[in-house]
């Protein structure tokens, strides 16, 4: 009798442990509304295991999970990852309704968001692709004064499964997805900073016309493209310079513990020293991040020093900390970040942080010095792994040269 007890007892034990470690997994199709009406879309698998929530934010190839859920009733907040930026929800019947929250320089933007179970993504007209697109375009981008800035843009598709990147002189717009269908592209991306979607007309002679690039609330500007196997952009467009030939760097400034650092100090001394210049608002930012954290790991018992620099949107140190502190953490970073206090709209700030050099004008950027201390190379932007074999060619050359640094006298 006891023995029958004691395995009935088991028995329920082992089946109420398992329905606690049940998982179950949903498919949204996100949608970001602004106020004209278009919308950016991106692909959400919520994943429950027992009572727990957490979100994979899925874009291309790229996975960006979020585990910081917080359930309250129907409410549902989910912090994200990276940034200032967060997921105010209610529970529908069909998936979530509220609102995405994220920092900007003028305090918490707010735009509605829907989440809908679906494993769709943009939805065109259903009609298959007249074209194919893939390869690499010349892009023009058209701002309000009527400036064109080239880009390239690097296109695959399958079917009428459209993937790839746009590259710029400041970065790249990392992993864009959507679709043809007919004469119609759509691709769009969302990682907590970026909310980007691209439209574009194919026109019959093979030309991209007519195209919008639509960024968070408001933002909007035309585009257009020409297939050009060899399309490339200015370089040296975003790049700092130094006002000196031999320039020496002197600053200091507080690190994520209020401990001040200064590139005097005695760690760097006769060290190759990469100085990123970075923002936790920057998504190439975090892909410079993810890069310059396993390399230093892997290069600070070989005489190489990285220090971040950080400009953000806010001159408040809490504010500014919590933030990097999501970026410090989640890469294991182990070089330090020090806050300049100094906002990324200021437009002194570079004369305010580093006057050795030409005006900042793209993040992130990368200072690197010799062993005596000198400026030897600046590098603007962040050619991220969504640009695959351009990120393989960064590395390689990022790595050349530093190894090449570390063996001068």
């Amino acid at each position: 009798m006891k023995f029958v007890l004691l395995f009935c007892l088991n028995v329920v034990f082992l089946t109420s442990f398992a329905q606690k470690k049940s998982t179950t997994s949903f498919n949204y199709r996100a949608e970001i509304k602004r106020t004209d009406g278009l919308s950016v879309i991106f692909n959400v698998t919520e994943i429950v295991v027992g009572n727990k929530i957490s979100w994979i934010i899925k874009n291309a190839n790229e996975r960006l999970k979020v585990d910081q859920i917080q359930i309250k009733g129907d409410s549902l907040i989910a912090e994200l990852p990276f940034f200032e930026s967060s997921f105010h929800l209610k529970k529908t019947k069909d998936g979530y309704d509220g609102q995405w929250l994220r920092g900007t320089t003028t305090g918490i933007g707010a735009m509605p968001l829907t989440l809908k179970k679906s494993d769709k993504r943009i939805i065109l007209p259903v009609a298959k692709a007249q074209r194919n697109v893939s390869g690499r375009w010349k892009a023009n981008f058209i701002d309000l004064n009527g400036t064109v800035s080239l880009c390239v843009a690097e296109l695959s598709q399958v079917g009428q499964t459209l993937t790839g990147t746009i590259l710029t002189s400041s970065g790249d717009y990392r992993y864009l997805e959507g679709s043809v269908a007919g004469d119609t592209l759509a691709l769009s991306t969302f990682d907590g900073c970026h909310a980007f979607l691209f439209t574009a007309h194919i026109a019959a002679d093979g030309k991209l016309d007519n195209g919008i690039f639509t960024s968070g609330p408001t933002f909007k500007q035309p585009w257009n493209a020409i297939k050009d196997a060899h399309a490339k952009f200015n370089e040296d467009e975003a790049i700092m310079r130094p006002k000196l030939a031999l320039s020496n760097l002197s600053f200091r400034f507080p690190d994520l513990d209020s401990n001040m650092v200064g590139i005097k100090d005695d760690r760097y001394k006769g060290k190759v020293v990469i100085i990123q210049i970075m923002g936790s608002w920057c998504p190439n930012c975090m892909d410079e991040t993810a890069f310059l954290s396993h390399f230093y790991d892997q290069y600070k018992n070989k005489g190489v020093e990285v220090i971040g620099l950080a400009y953000e949107y806010s001159t408040d140190f809490a504010r500014s900390r919590k933030s990097l502190l999501k970026f410090h953490d989640r890469f294991k970073v182990n070089y330090p970040f020090l806050i300049t206090g100094v906002t990324t709209s200021d437009t002194l700030r570079t004369e305010k942080t580093l006057p050795e050099l030409t005006h900042i004008k793209a993040f992130p950027s990368m200072i690197i010095l010799g062993k005596d201390g000198n400026i030897r190379k600046t590098h603007a932007g962040f050619t991220g792994p969504a640009s695959g074999m351009h990120y393989d060619a960064f590395r390689k050359e990022f790595t050349d040269l530093i190894e090449k640094l570390m063996k001068e006298d």
